[in-house]
This record gives structure tokens, sequence and C-alpha cells, in this order.
């Protein structure tokens, strides 16, 4: 082999290495583009599902027709509670009697007033401009045997109690055979503007539930990624049980008439993609136009549920 013949190979063999290595640039550049962008579908599903399975779900006690026969044990205390100020034990008031306390689904729009409405969430914590959303409701279905510590409501279609298992030896009412059991899961969404360190900056969907000794209001975290929530409710002004108008700020009286409910979630990559530059502008409901001109994917995913205990409560006047 000569010089020249040499030198000609060693190009050679340079611009294939470079085509390789380019390719296989690429290659793993779109993996991991793909791969962020199927997280981030996984996490909207996942977000979308639990927000729709509780929100439709909000009012539902059991065989119950109106929440104001629920009464609580005596002994049914919470360690860190959420509610307003100067109302204890919040999160066991099931009677919609025309107040936020009361109702078994309550808005906050765009986090205003978050911390006066619910104690537990930090305002510093709240992604800023996003929706809070509180459904009060039992399990499903009944539960054979309870776990101890849980709480629970026992229901014969008349009267319930309202419990931490076991029950007080002297409950206020005694709930008459025969009688079933549904857990109870009262639950508060909210988008937090980190995941799992403060300042990682990594939004969150979010949720407070009841768990633990006491039990608290301590929180659970269903999906990375969630930029922002909005909610727009259904209301029934002419009482045919379909939705009239929606709105994004109910009044107190309005949420005794939701029917349905609008759930808009923006939802973006974990990781940046430095290939990527996202200048599209975002508008989801009453919230401000956003071009966050950065290198994250992000998706807007919506859905419409029903709410037919709420719609069933107006119809029966509670």
């Amino acid at each position: 082999m000569t010089l020249v013949e040499l030198l000609i190979a060693m190009s050679l063999s340079l611009v294939v290495g470079a085509a390789i290595i380019t390719v296989f640039t690429n290659s793993t550049r779109t993996f991991k583009a793909d791969e962020n962008m199927l997280r981030m579908q996984d996490d909207t599903r996942n977000a979308l599902r639990e927000l729709a399975l509780d929100i439709s779900m909000a009012g539902h006690y059991a065989d119950l027709v109106a929440p104001s026969s629920i009464t609580a044990d005596t002994t049914l205390v919470v360690g860190t509670d959420c509610g307003p100020a100067g109302v204890p034990n919040w999160i066991y008031q099931t009677q919609a009697a025309g107040v936020d306390e009361h109702q078994s689904l309550l808005a906050v729009d765009d986090g205003a007033q978050v911390t006066n409405r619910h104690s537990c969430i930090a305002a510093a914590e709240l992604q800023p401009g996003t929706d809070v959303v509180s459904i009060k409701r039992v399990a499903g279905g009944s539960t054979a045997v309870p776990t101890a510590g849980n709480i629970y409501l026992r229901s014969n279609g008349t009267v319930g109690l309202l419990f931490r298992e076991p029950p007080s030896a002297t409950p206020p009412i005694t709930v008459p055979a025969p009688f079933k059991d549904w857990q109870y899961r009262p639950r508060i969404y909210f988008v937090r503007n980190y995941s799992n360190t403060p300042g990682d900056g990594i939004p969150s969907l979010c949720r407070k539930v009841l768990a633990g000794a006491g039990p608290s209001m301590v929180t659970e975290c269903l999906a990375q990624g969630i930029e922002n929530l909005q909610i727009e409710y259904g209301v029934d002004v002419d009482g045919d049980s379909m939705p009239d108008v929606y709105l994004s700020s109910p009044t107190q009286t309005e949420m005794q008439t939701v029917v349905t409910a609008r759930i808009y979630i923006l939802a973006r990559s974990v990781n940046a993609d430095f290939g990527y530059d996202d200048v599209k502008t975002y508008t989801l409901s009453n919230s401000p136009a956003y071009t966050p001109a950065d290198n994250f994917h992000r998706r807007v995913s919506s859905i419409t549920v029903n709410i037919p205990n709420i719609r069933a409560l107006a119809l029966l006047g509670f």
C-alpha cells in the first residue's frame, strides 16, 4: 500500500467515523426527546385520571340522600387540618349548608386566598396562578373489614356515623343494622412549584389526603411536570340538570348547582431538550397567556366530567 492510498483510506475512515458519530448523537437525542414526551404523556394521563375520578364523585356519601344526616364521632379529631382558620375539624364537615366549610366541592381560582381556605397549603409552595380544588366523598364501594386508624362512614341509608376505626364506645348516634362502612376519602388538589426538594424547578400535581396517626392531612404527589391546572365549573342555572354557563370562579351558591367540570392541564417535560425551543403561546381558561421560550416540551390536555352527586343534592334541595 502506497502512502497516497493510506492517506485516502484514513480520510474515508474519518468521514465514515464522523457520520457514525453524527447518526449516533442524533439517535440518542431523539431517543431522549421521545422518552421525555412519553413520560410527560403518562404523567398527564395519570393527573387527569385522578382529578376526573375525585371531582366526579364529589358529594358521594354512600347510600345517604343528604350529607346533613351524617354525624361525626365525638372522638374524631384531625392532627393537621386543612380548613379555614377558626373552623376546627373542617375536613370532617360534610353538610351542604351554603357556606364554604360545609361544601363537598370547593374551588379556589388561580390560587387566590388559598391560605385562607386551606391552611395546610403554604403560599410559597403553590405554583402561581393555578387553581385549587377540594373534594369530600367516600370510596365507591363499602369495606367488609375496616382497617384500624382509617376514617369510615357507617350508613344504613337513613343515618350515618363518621368515625375512626374502631368507633368510640359511646358514639353520638347508633346506626341500626343492617349497615355498611365506606372509607372516607377527602382530597385537596393543587400544583406545587417543586417535585422532591424546594427549588428543584419541577412543578408537580399534588394533593392533600388523610393519612397516618391522628390522622393528618399530608401531601401526596401524583405527576411531575404539571405547570398549570385550571378548572371551569358548569353551572345549572335553569334547573334542567344541564350546564348553562361555565365559570372559573363560581360563588358559594353557584357551586351548589354545579353539574359538570372542565379540567385543563398544561404539562411540561421534566428534562430540557436543548435541540428544541418552545416559543408557543398557551392559554388555559382565565389564566394569562403564557409563552415560555425555553427548551421544554409541553402539551395541553383537557377533560369534561359530570358531577352527579352535587346535581342530585341540588335537586333535592340540599
